[in-house]
């Protein structure tokens, strides 16, 4: 299902075309006093921030306009009246822990209007969107080998020989793009000795591309579209070419064999092979040039040539074998790389009137730019190094950090305070996954009747499409007399239907219209009332059973609905046609009800009610897998399974820590001064059994937001 987004004209200079909707023109506003504020919506079709696009969002708020770029993918008004920037990091958890318990995470949901989904991890994610590196350890020759860690479901080559001084050596290089799934395999090269090329391939990724690295790579999304190799192509071709005794050759080349997600024993990796001093690694441009004499990866070209870069390696390990370690030591490629970077950084260019900071700089250093410290709060700090710009305090426990942010987050300019938990166990995960699949399929579902046994079955049929578009009517043939089960698309229609059809007179029965009583409808109509509460849902109306021409009649007198922002318009993909149901977003909850009645007194024929799923939502439930991979033999009730866990540890189930992660945020908010954004991430996690997307929320502070009763700070 696609979204088209219809946003509502304003009269606004430089409002970014990203963006659904945006806040009334605060300029316009005098004489009320300038504060900063986010996008009412972030953007259309696709909820996916990539940690680049955070790190943008992050590092615009610090800086501002005026030295680095705006961020790509929402608004930020008046950047300059934010008082203070606080990140909370829920480390462990993902989308699939906030919406398996959606009721526990009451004040998030109600309090953060702005959603948006997160790649999983694929290495540290406080060095993705902050710059906080990861401690370096040495390391020898990578060995990649069965029953590695994280290699559990990997690709073994046929390697079934010793190797020689005579084994042939093979140059491999990838590119790679950003999926929902993390990174994938764009493109191959794998070069033997000689230098003659053998394989070079593009491969199509399995998943949805987030972003194509195009400036890396070379490579679009358009390019790949009429690909058809895949990457098990891939691992049967290299299964096929690569001998027993072969001998791999790479720069990162760990990244590489994760990419195509292959297990061999025998490999040289470049960027260890002329390693520096504490752990410094290369760049391959670097050493081609200076080792070689050779330009690689030259700016004037669009993305690099793989086959040029696996043979470069393969260059290097004969000039290492040829020359030994201390003809390398006695090139001091330290001092070379220094020189190097101050040469690159005497001839950078400013634009004019344009940033003043490099674009590729951390949010740590932009924080030194400002002369300000970052504070990081955490129990996790073993794999970190120091940082002379950041105070990090080590605490015992997630209630220790809790007690330290209430006292420390105030005074610093920008905050990270991160929780650590325990993330779901795989099977568990496919579980849950599996279970709110099922929930929400049968949330969507009504059972309707009884009819008289030879009622006519066509008007009825019109009669259930009439509330939202329908996935499938069956006849209940278990009744003496008939009854449909409904199965809607959206639960929105689920509803209208048990609220305008329950009890009414059709051909002489008063039917009933009902949910199926099940384990996952039990507490359905809490669902719905907290749905209805939900922040991103104030404010937005779903319509159902207008025509074509609804769109453009609507726009025409927009007039009538003072405050409407936004019309969200679903799209059939396959048949690529709108469907006969839209979401409108309203500035208030107010305008929304207003609009509802004039829209059911118009003779339009419409129906409608307050919307229940958030756009994200909609997203996430339409992304997750309708059937879990499960161990052949193994069959587990998620009930059965939860209850297991329960009675063995109470304390620290899945569902009380969430609550008790709820508690903690809500207190620290109500501790933080107006004008603070404030960024919610549940980074998501990633694994040999499965990958599961993280989750952002954001909001800012305002002055009228209180103190609730019982939180005193």
């Amino acid at each position: 299902m696609e979204l088209e987004t219809e946003t509502i004209p304003r009269k606004r200079k430089g409002a970014p075309t990203s963006a659904l909707a945006t806040e009334p023109d605060l300029e316009d506003a005098e004489p009320k006093a300038k504060k900063a504020r986010l996008s009412s919506i972030l953007f259309a079709e696709n909820h996916v921030v990539t940690h680049k696009q955070l790190c943008e969002l992050l590092k615009y708020a610090v800086l501002g306009k005026s030295t680095v770029p705006e961020p790509s993918w929402c608004q930020l008004l008046h950047q300059n009246h934010l008082n203070n920037v606080v990140v909370f990091i829920l480390k462990g958890m993902s989308q699939l822990h906030f919406y398996r318990f959606y009721l526990e995470f009451r004040f998030l949901r109600k309090a953060f209007r702005h959603k948006f989904s997160l790649p999983p991890p694929m290495s540290s994610f406080l060095f993705d969107i902050i710059g906080l590196q990861k401690k370096k350890s040495a390391r020898g020759f990578p060995r990649t080998i069965k029953g590695s860690p994280n290699c559990e479901n990997f690709i073994l080559t046929k390697f079934n020989a010793s190797i020689t001084d005579n084994s042939p050596l093979f140059g491999l290089n990838c590119e790679m793009c950003l999926t929902s799934k993390g990174r994938e395999l764009t493109r191959i090269s794998l070069v033997a000795e000689g230098g003659h090329c053998i394989v070079d391939e593009l491969v199509k990724p399995d998943f949805k591309i987030l972003d194509s690295f195009t400036s890396f790579s070379g490579i679009t999304e358009k390019i790949l579209n009429p690909v058809p190799t895949k990457l098990k192509d891939v691992q049967e071709l290299l299964r096929q070419l690569l001998p027993p005794d072969a001998v791999l050759v790479g720069h990162f080349l760990d990244l590489d064999l994760r990419v195509i997600k292959m297990i061999h024993p025998y490999v040289i990796d470049t960027s260890l092979l002329y390693i520096g001093k504490q752990s410094r690694r290369f760049k391959l441009r670097f050493l081609a040039k200076v080792i070689l004499g050779k330009d690689i990866q030259c700016p004037d070209k669009l993305g690099h040539d793989t086959i040029e870069d696996a043979r470069t390696t393969l260059e290097l390990v004969r000039y290492f074998l040829k020359y030994g370690p201390k003809k390398i030591a006695e090139l001091n490629l330290e001092a070379l790389a220094s020189r190097e970077e101050l040469k690159a950084a005497s001839q950078g260019p400013e634009k004019k009137g344009g940033p003043t900071k490099p674009p590729n700089m951390s949010v740590l250093e932009c924080l030194d730019s400002m002369g300000q410290k970052l504070l990081f709060l955490t129990r996790d700090i073993d794999e970190l190094s120091s940082s002379r710009n950041c105070l990090t305090i080590k605490c015992s426990s997630n209630k220790e950090v809790l007690e330290e942010a209430r006292v420390e987050v105030p005074l610093f300019p920008f905050s990270i305070v991160q929780f650590s938990f325990e993330p779901f166990s795989p099977i568990f995960a496919d579980e849950v996954k599996q279970s709110m699949k099922t929930k929400w399929t049968e949330m969507s579902t009504v059972y309707a009747g009884p009819f008289i046994k030879n009622c006519n079955i066509g008007p009825l049929k019109k009669m259930f499409k009439s509330m939202g578009p329908v996935q499938s009517v069956t006849l209940v043939l278990e009744t003496f007399r008939p009854y449909f089960r409904v199965q809607y698309e959206v639960l929105e229609a689920a509803q209208l239907a048990i609220e305008t059809m329950n009890g009414i007179l059709v051909e002489g029965s008063y039917i009933r219209v009902h949910r199926p009583v099940t384990e996952f409808t039990l507490e359905c109509d809490t669902l719905v009332h907290e749905l209805e509460q939900d922040c991103e849902n104030q404010g937005t109306i779903y319509v159902t059973g207008f025509g074509k021409t609804f769109k453009e009649h609507l726009l025409e007198q927009s007039s009538l609905f003072p405050g409407l922002e936004a019309m969200i318009l679903p799209k059939d993909v396959k048949r690529r046609q709108q469907k006969n149901y839209c979401f409108l977003k309203f500035k208030s909850r107010d305008s929304a009800q207003v609009a509802l009645e004039i829209l059911k007194g118009k003779d339009w024929k419409l129906k409608g009610r307050h919307a229940l799923t958030p756009m994200h939502l909609q997203t996430w439930l339409r992304d997750i897998y309708p059937e879990p991979v499960m161990p052949s033999g193994l069959r587990l009730v998620p009930p059965l399974l939860e209850k297991h866990i329960f009675q063995i540890a109470e304390e620290n189930h899945p569902r009380i820590v969430a609550w008790r992660c709820n508690r903690k945020i809500e207190k620290l908010y109500h501790c933080l001064s107006p004008g603070t954004l404030c960024l919610i991430l549940l980074p998501g996690t990633n694994n040999t059994f499965a990958s599961h997307p993280g989750l952002g929320l954001m909001k800012i502070k305002e002055e009228e937001e209180s103190d609730p009763p019982g939180l005193g700070v």
